[in-house]
């Protein structure tokens, strides 16, 4: 049994084999059938969700076992109970648990009041699942992550954070392009920084997004204001407005460029529709292979045999 905060929990090689397992899983759907059968998986979500929801209640589902949404209004963490009560009550009933949360600090309460294990589908932080998802997309294209350049342009989120994890930890070169006040997570940058070296790869931050994207194989955004951060809104798009994502940006990468958004996409905003819906876009694959990559994680995470 074990937790799943952030990518940082796997180590290079365990991340690699989650990677070759999710790629086993998307040429055989049929791969780990049985193995969480009698088990549950609850899913508890202070924000909602479409791809985290769906894609970890139809891996569950293969896996054999069954998923149960708990949304905000049927818990109220920290309203209603107190993280600890829920965390020690769900285990009593379910194999795992999948948090989506707010404040980082309630997953790792989570983690640490639990007896089964508690994967993150989200934090302030950190998304590793989605991290794990991306990875496998690049090597799907490329066939490796080793070498590729990734040239990340919006804000400084948590889908940076973990995807810092992810390209330090398996060699590839990310270029980030923000806003100098909405920059990753200062602590996690220097982690990255130092992580990246010790892997033969680079984490190299700057403030125009055409400097990031000259020849960069993977471009890569996100929304400007992430949930939680609507009273924000207006303010950011006028701050990041140069850091869309559009066909200009498009034509300083390499040829052979592809796109990522974790989705949803507000077109328009930090990236064009004919940039998400062009032929150099693999948003919709990387939407899917969440469902492989969790399938994956799961097996690893909840200790199946496969």
């Amino acid at each position: 049994m074990r937790d799943l905060l952030r990518v940082t929990d796997l180590s290079p090689d365990e991340l690699a084999s989650c990677l070759r397992l999710a790629a086993r899983c998307k040429r055989s759907p049929t791969l780990g059938r049985g193995i969480f059968a009698d088990k549950a998986l609850a899913l508890v979500f202070q924000k909602p969700s479409v791809r985290t929801r769906v894609s970890f209640e139809v891996a569950a589902v293969q896996l054999g076992g069954t998923a149960i949404y708990l949304g905000p209004d049927d818990i109220q963490l920290n309203h209603r109970e107190p993280v600890q009560d829920v965390a020690r009550t769900l285990s009593r009933y379910v194999g795992g648990i999948v948090v989506r949360t707010f404040g980082h600090e309630d997953a790792e309460a989570f983690a640490q009041w639990a007896s089964v294990p508690v994967i993150n589908g989200l934090s302030a932080l950190h998304h590793p699942c989605q991290a794990v998802a991306d990875a496998l997309t690049i090597h799907e294209r490329f066939g490796r992550l080793r070498g590729v350049t990734v040239a990340y342009v919006g804000d400084g989120n948590n889908v940076l954070h973990s995807l810092m994890e992810v390209c330090g930890m398996l060699g590839a070169h990310l270029r980030v392009a923000t806003p100098p006040r909405y920059r990753p997570d200062r602590a996690l940058w220097t982690e990255g920084v130092a992580r990246a070296k010790r892997h033969g790869a680079t984490l190299v931050w700057y403030d125009d997004p055409r400097d990031a994207a000259r020849g960069a194989q993977v471009l890569y955004t996100d929304v400007w204001a992430s949930m939680g951060q609507e009273h924000e809104r207006a303010v950011r798009v006028k701050i990041f407005r140069p850091f869309q994502i559009n066909a200009g940006l498009l034509k300083l990468a390499a040829r052979d460029v592809i796109v990522l958004h974790c989705l949803p996409a507000h077109r328009g905003e930090e990236v064009t529709g004919e940039v998400v819906e062009g032929p150099r876009s693999v948003v919709f694959d990387q939407a899917e292979n969440r469902l492989h990559a969790q399938k994956a994680l799961l097996m690893m995470v909840l200790g199946a045999k496969r």
